[in-house]
C-alpha cells in the first residue's frame, strides 16, 4: 500500500524533492522493472470543426456532415493512430436530444472502424447529459457504451478547491459507474489552480480509493492548470510539477502506470518526470495532421512533440521507446 495521507502532504511541502523523486524512481521500477516508457500514438478531433457548416441541429453539426468526421478518422488511421478522442465542445449544458446525437455518431464510427479506441464525453458532461436526459448514470453510460465508447474523456478532472464542472464526488461517481459497466478509465488531475495542499491529497486520495473498489484506472496523469496569463512566471513551477508527480507516484502505488505528457510539460521537464516516478510519456498526434484544422488537444497543438521528438527524450532519459495502443496494452519497442 502508498504512503498515507499524512506522508503526502508532507511530501507536497517538502523541500527534498531530490529525495522524494527517488523514492517514486523506486516504486517505478519496482511496477516496471523491464526499462521501457510507452506512448501512443492518437488523434484529438474537434467534432465542431471537422463537421462544421451545413444546417446544424441543436448544438450539434447535422447528421449529413459526419462523412467529414469519418474521413478525418481514416486518415488519423492511416498515419498510425491506435485510438481517437473526439472532442464534443458542447460544454456541460446537455440535454435529452443530446443523447440521441451521440448514440448516432458513436455508432457510425463504431460501423466504420470496428477496433478503433473511441474516447469522448468527460465525466462533467455525462453527469449533464445524464440529468438532461433524466437517466441514471449507469444507464447514460451503457447507451453510450453500446453505441460504440469505449472511455470517458480524462482531462476535466480537478483537485477540490479548483473551478470545475462537477464535484469530486460526482466525478468520482461518474468514473464508478464506468468501472462497473466493465470500462476502463484514466484519472487525470489538474493542479495549481487556487486548491490547498490538503484539498490536492484529498483528490489523490478519492482516486486511490476508487482504484482499490474497482481497479478501473489504467494510468493516472497530474497535469498543471495553464494560466490565464499565458505568462510562464506565472504558471505552477517545475519544482512543484516534479514534486508533485513523484508524491502521485508514491500515493497512487495501486495505479499502474503514471502519464507524464510532453505536450502539457514540455519536453525538458517530461525527461526529468521518467525519474521521478512516471513510466509513460502520454501521447502524439500521427505526424502530419498535426496543423490541420479540427485536429490536436488545444490550439498549441503545433508545437506538441513529434514522435521522433518523443523517442529521443525517452532514450537521453535512458529509457527503450515503447509504443502503446490507447487502452495501455503494449504494441512494440522502438
Amino acid at each position: 500500500m502508498g504512503i498515507s495521507r499524512k506522508e503526502a502532504l508532507d511530501c507536497l511541502r517538502s523541500n527534498d524533492l531530490i529525495g522524494i523523486g527517488m523514492e517514486a524512481d523506486a516504486v517505478r521500477l519496482r511496477l516496471h522493472p523491464e526499462g521501457v516508457v510507452s506512448y501512443a500514438i492518437e488523434a484529438a478531433i474537434d467534432c465542431a470543426t471537422v463537421m462544421g457548416g451545413g444546417t446544424r441541429e441543436g448544438n450539434h453539426p447535422a447528421v449529413g456532415c459526419a462523412h467529414r468526421l469519418f474521413d478525418a478518422i481514416r486518415e488519423t488511421i492511416e498515419l498510425g493512430s491506435t485510438g481517437v478522442r473526439l472532442v464534443s465542445g458542447v460544454g456541460c449544458a446537455l440535454k435529452s436530444s443530446d443523447m440521441e446525437w451521440f448514440e448516432g455518431l458513436l455508432r457510425g464510427v463504431r460501423q466504420r472502424f470496428p477496433s478503433l479506441w473511441i474516447e469522448t464525453l468527460s465525466a462533467a458532461e455525462i453527469l449533464s447529459l445524464a440529468n438532461g436526459c433524466g437517466l441514471g448514470l449507469r444507464e447514460t453510460i451503457a447507451r453510450l457504451r453500446d453505441a460504440g465508447l469505449d472511455s470517458i474523456a480524462s482531462e476535466d478532472t480537478q483537485a477540490q478547491g479548483s473551478p470545475r464542472c462537477c464535484s469530486t464526488a460526482e466525478w468520482i461517481a461518474v468514473h464508478r459507474a464506468a468501472h462497473r459497466l466493465g470500462m476502463r478509465t484514466v484519472a487525470t488531475l489538474r493542479f495549481g489552480a487556487g486548491e490547498t495542499l490538503q484539498q490536492r491529497v484529498d483528490t489523490l486520495a478519492a482516486i486511490r480509493q476508487l482504484q482499490e473498489e474497482t481497479g478501473g484506472f489504467t494510468a493516472f496523469v497530474p497535469v498543471a492548470t495553464e494560466v490565464a496569463s499565458g505568462r510562464e512566471l506565472d504558471a505552477v513551477t517545475a519544482v512543484e510539477q516534479l514534486k508533485t508527480l513523484a508524491t502521485a507516484r508514491v500515493f497512487l502505488d495501486n495505479i499502474q502506470n503514471i502519464q507524464w505528457s510532453g505536450a502539457a510539460q514540455g519536453l525538458k521537464v517530461l525527461q526529468m518526470g521518467l525519474r521521478f516516478g512516471a513510466n509513460d510519456a502520454g501521447s502524439v498526434t500521427p505526424q502530419g495532421i498535426d496543423a490541420k484544422a479540427g485536429f490536436g488537444q488545444n490550439a498549441a497543438a503545433a508545437n506538441h512533440p513529434s514522435e521522433e521528438d518523443l523517442r529521443r527524450i525517452i532514450r537521453d532519459a535512458g529509457f527503450q521507446p515503447m509504443q502503446r495502443d490507447t487502452s495501455y496494452r503494449m504494441m512494440f519497442l522502438n
